[in-house]
Parts: C-alpha cells; structure tokens; sequence
C-alpha cells in the first residue's frame, strides 16, 4: 500500500474504533444465511479468518456466500459493496489480519449498545460463525473504488462490446476478453490488503470463463459495480 493509502486506513480505523458510532439498524430482521457449501470450522468462536487460508476455491465460495449474507445484512447501514455513505463504519479499511478479525467478530458476535440504544444487533447467535466469516471474506475483499475508477473507461467499453456480443455474437472473443477482465482485476488492490480484490472486473471474468455465453451476466456485474463505484 502507499503511504497516504496507509494514512487514509488509519484514519478510517480511528472513525471505526470510535465510541460514537452514528448509526443504527432499527428492526430490521437478521436473515439466515446458507453456509452449508463452507467447510466446518468447530462451535468455539475463532479470533481469525480461518477461510483465508484453506486455498482459493474455499476462499471464493466464502466470498460469495459473504455476498449474500452482507447485502441481506449488512448493506442497508454500511453501504452497497461495503463503501459507507458517512453515517456507518467504512469496514473496508479493516485490515485482514488478526487485529482486524477480531475487532470485527467482537461486533459481530455481541453487537453495539450505546446509553441504552442498540447501533448493531448481535448476530454471532443468530447466523452463527461460518456466516459470520463469509460476511467478514467478502467485507475484507472489497476493491478500493479509487483503482477501480482509474480503469472505469476501459471497463465501460468493454461492457459495451459485451452487450454488441450479446446482441449478435459473430466474431466474439469472449475468452480474450476474459482474461483482460482478469489482467484488469489483478491490477486492483483491496483495502484491507487481502491478496485478492474482488472486484468488478474479476467477477465479470469469472462469469465468462466458466460460461462464455454468458454475456448479459457480465454485462449487468459491469453496470452495477460502475454505478456503485461512483
């Protein structure tokens, strides 16, 4: 990381260390979260990301699954793809190490409570601790939007030649295409410094490498990060 990247993180880690966390969940329900294709990882709670680990097939489908429990969670306070809109935390400065696992598992599993009023609900009970790692897998992944942006015109006309394909696909190169995405994607670092961003562009070859017809998939992942991104 640069130096003002390693600035911009502690700062970000002081606002999230903070006592007066200016957010609130209201009474929204927790939704369960299907962690049934994540291997077991026991019932005592762990202090450490143990998927970061266990090699990148695992490590993916935590993302995924992080995914799902994130925005069905998540979302609605810390923002789409984890980019805070000011009034919550920006957990993707949380460092995917230790220090940065368990200050987010403390929340996780307990919650916050300030005078009286409850600014995160506890969720260790209610979706258990595979879910509770999948979440922090895809949280952890999370591109810096800066790095995405700087290739955003290159990506935007890339979606464009994927929807020109989705429309008539004569003469496509999806697999070319795939693995530019891919070139792009390794270019993007995370926040957190987890060795791999799952960023727009990485997702959006996944899609074509493991199914190349399917452009408007791809297409729409491109669409979506853009307008999040900025």
């Amino acid at each position: 990381m640069t130096s003002q990247r390693i600035h911009r993180a502690g700062l970000a880690l002081a606002f999230v260390s903070s006592a007066t966390l200016a957010f609130a969940h209201g009474d929204v329900a927790p939704q369960p979260v299907n962690t049934e294709a994540l291997p077991d990882i026991g019932e005592e709670w762990l202090i450490e990301n143990p998927y970061r680990d266990m090699g990148d097939q695992v490590y993916q489908e935590a993302i995924n699954i992080g995914a799902s429990g994130y925005n069905q969670n998540c979302a609605r306070c810390h923002g789409l793809e984890v980019i805070s809109g000011g009034l919550a935390p920006d957990l993707r400065f949380l460092e995917a190490e230790e220090y940065g696992d368990e200050w987010y598992m403390e929340r996780f599993i307990h919650g916050y409570t300030q005078n009286g009023t409850t600014k995160m609900p506890a969720f260790g009970d209610l979706l258990g601790q595979k879910a509770g790692w999948a979440i922090r897998t895809y949280i952890e992944t999370r591109p810096d939007s800066d790095m995405v942006s700087e290739y955003s015109d290159e990506l935007k006309a890339i979606r464009d030649q994927l929807q020109a394909w989705a429309d008539d696909a004569s003469g496509a190169d999806v697999a070319g295409t795939a693995s530019k995405l891919e070139e792009i994607g390794n270019q993007i670092e995370t926040l957190s410094g987890a060795p791999v961003a799952d960023s727009i562009a990485l997702r959006a070859a996944h899609q074509l490498q493991a199914d190349p017809t399917a452009l408007s998939q791809a297409v729409e992942t491109l669409t979506v990060g853009l307008s999040v991104a900025h």
